[in-house]
């Protein structure tokens, strides 16, 4: 990239997760003194190397290199002792504890009496936050905070290692512009400081305001490195997404002109800051026979936009929701089941399975009473229920009886797609449904979904993957922080580009503060 002198170097970094090559043969260098950017799509391996960097992944190959030697961190402890760490895009602080106590968690200050220096671990507390421009009492306890001071919170513990690396996943999507400010402030003051600074965003406005340098990450594989200077927006995303998707052979098409669902006027609460949203303002509908793609960069409300239409969230939800002209009452996922929506969650195996449980039990937990007599379950009836998906589905099982934990990732898929379509949906609404699986039963995947378009289910399908909203949508909503902002009917003259585009934040109005 340059030479300038480099204080961390990433050589060969391979990181394989099960069916899945998460980062590549990945080299760069980072430079002293100056900001590096890290761009790429959804699922391009960013937040993978970055754990990597900071100690939360141990096992890869390939090899890092801090001030000319090679480190192997063991944990996060030992990475912060070596002078990398990280700021996370999630917040890592606990509630019950004050901020004092959460930033020298693990690392309390003691006296000359071998005693916990309560006195000193507040005066360097109110040091960290004077610089952040933060008044705060260091006793305060962290949930009293909001949702922006948290992360600013979390941003003066990186920097109280005093880090010669610190690495932002993310830094300003919860925090107002004021704070944007100062965090930039922060960074200018370290980069001054001889301090290197690892920046992901996906707002690439930030990134030409504060970086020298970028990386471009695609599909796990190390794409270009260079000058910001040199480079423009739109040659950024161009090397973000930098493929021609061919989508001719899509010839099916179940859509039909009628209208099955809609979602008018919906808007969602935050619930640590009431007078701001995480949904503003969503309006869409659903036809029968339809797959409609979400799209979305992180952050953008896709994931709260199911869980809320599922009766998630419902005390902070405003908006109506109809389902064939008729408004519904989703005040419970229980009614929204009722309703005939089903929801099949972005993580399996926290919020989709009971991993313990065999096939046949998972398939019926959501119609008990369907296959119960007298509040008695039946058997013959339960495994008939799995049986019928294990064979329409094409699950790969020994029986009934086997524990879905001993099941490959499509396979649990399969069963939690199991699960939902026993209740004879209406509204099919799938959040990462191939997330974690390998290629084949991803098309296995893509097949089942076109298959119940064509029985007249709605289809409502979130995916990080371009590709795979190219590939199995009839229309795609794009999302950027809570809001829609483009409307595409796929057609061959539809490019990833331009879903990317619109996917991308145009300002630096941030609603989280």
């Amino acid at each position: 990239m340059s030479k300038e002198v480099s204080v961390l170097e990433i050589r060969e970094i391979t990181k394989k997760f099960p069916g899945v090559v998460a980062l590549n043969k990945v080299s760069f260098k980072i430079e002293a003194g100056k900001a590096t950017v890290i761009i790429g799509e959804n699922g391009a391996g960013k937040s993978t190397l970055m754990k990597i960097l900071s100690g939360v992944h141990t096992d890869y190959s390939g090899g890092i290199y801090f001030n000319g030697e090679k480190v192997c961190f063991q944990n996060t402890t030992d990475a912060e002792k070596r002078g990398i760490s990280i700021i996370h895009q999630e917040l890592n602080l606990i509630q019950n504890l004050s901020i004092y106590e959460n930033i020298f968690l693990g690392r309390e200050l003691e006296n000359a009496f071998g005693l916990m220096d309560v006195p000193k671990m507040k005066s360097e507390t109110r040091k960290l936050l004077a610089g952040l421009k933060l008044d705060l009492d260091p006793a305060m306890p962290i949930y009293k905070l909001k949702v922006g001071q948290q992360q600013m919170i979390e941003i003066a513990k990186a920097l109280s290692f005093n880090c010669k690396v610190i690495i932002m996943d993310e830094p300003t999507s919860a925090i107002s512009d004021k704070e944007v400010k100062i965090l930039f402030e922060v960074i200018e003051k370290l980069k001054a400081e001889g301090k290197a600074v690892i920046y992901i965003s996906h707002k690439l406005d930030e990134l030409f305001e504060i970086a020298e340098n970028y990386v471009v990450l695609r599909d796990g594989e190390f794409i270009e490195d260079g000058k910001i200077k040199d480079i423009d927006e739109e040659q950024l995303i161009n090397k973000m997404v930098g493929r021609q998707i061919d989508i001719s052979g899509r010839t099916e098409n179940y859509c039909s002109e009628e209208k099955l669902f809609e979602v008018s006027k919906l808007y969602l609460k935050n619930s640590m800051l009431p007078e701001s949203f995480i949904l503003k303002d969503i309006d869409f509908q659903l036809k029968k026979g339809e797959v409609l793609g979400i799209f979305g960069l992180m952050g953008a409300g896709r994931t709260e936009l199911m869980e809320t239409i599922f009766g998630l969230n419902s005390e902070h939800r405003q908006g109506k929701i109809f389902l064939n002209d008729i408004p519904l009452d989703l005040s419970s996922p229980e009614k929204a089941r009722n309703a005939g929506l089903a929801l099949v969650p972005e993580n399996r195996k926290q919020d989709g399975l009971v991993l313990g449980m065999d096939i046949k039990r998972n398939t019926s937990l959501s119609v008990l009473d369907s296959i119960s007599l007298r509040g008695f379950l039946s058997r013959n009836k339960e495994e008939n229920l799995a049986n019928s998906y294990i064979k329409k589905l094409k699950i790969k099982a020994s029986s009934s009886a086997q524990k879905v934990e001993k099941l490959s990732g499509g396979n649990q898929q399969k069963v939690v797609l199991s699960k939902w379509l026993a209740t004879n949906p209406k509204v099919l609404m799938l959040d990462e449904p191939t997330r974690g699986i390998d290629v084949n039963a991803k098309h296995e995947i893509y097949k089942l979904i076109k298959e119940f378009a064509a029985k007249g289910l709605g289809i409502i399908m979130v995916s990080s993957e371009l590709p795979e909203i190219l590939a199995v949508s009839d229309r795609v909503l794009v999302m950027a922080e809570g809001k829609i902002t483009a409307n595409f009917k796929i057609t061959n003259q539809t490019s990833e580009d331009m879903i990317l585009k619109a996917a991308i934040p145009k300002n630096k109005q941030h609603d989280y503060a």
